[in-house]
């Protein structure tokens, strides 16, 4: 039979998903229930690997030199969860978050692009540029 969740643990309790995937980033308050969701998330995949690193360790122990054949379903789990289960923080998700592009906003500039800059005879002839076409010096 399952525990009983308590209020207090319920209060706590995510209930946005783990991803800044539709939150406002103006709104303080769901930027940080965002990042509180992706950090929980992160530290039940780690206990999740600790369980079974656990297991996996109880099994060697109790199977003696016949461990290759019995625990290899926890050994090959283990490594699958290693590969993921890291504690990575939620800076990199949030400052590499690529907004939708109906929500984007277009940022206008002066600047050519390098294929606008490049011309007809195929080199960058912006300014700074030291090397022409061939290789020989502006």
């Amino acid at each position: 039979m399952p525990t009983p969740e308590s209020e207090s643990f319920l209060r706590k309790k995510p209930t946005v998903p783990p991803t800044f995937d539709g939150v406002d980033m103006g709104n303080g308050e769901a930027v940080a229930n965002a990042r509180d969701a992706i950090i929980r998330e992160q530290w039940v995949q780690v206990m999740m690997a600790r369980l079974v690193r656990e297991e996996m360790g109880k099994c060697y122990h109790r199977e003696g030199v016949n461990h290759l054949e019995k625990c290899g379903k926890y050994r090959d789990r283990y490594l699958q969860l290693l590969k993921t289960a890291k504690v990575t923080g939620y800076k990199g998700y949030e400052q590499n978050y690529l907004q939708s592009s109906a929500e984007a906003n277009y940022i206008e500039t002066k600047y050519p692009t390098a294929t606008q800059a490049m011309g007809s005879k195929g080199s960058d002839f912006r300014l700074g540029n030291t090397i022409g076409p061939k290789g020989e010096k502006f």
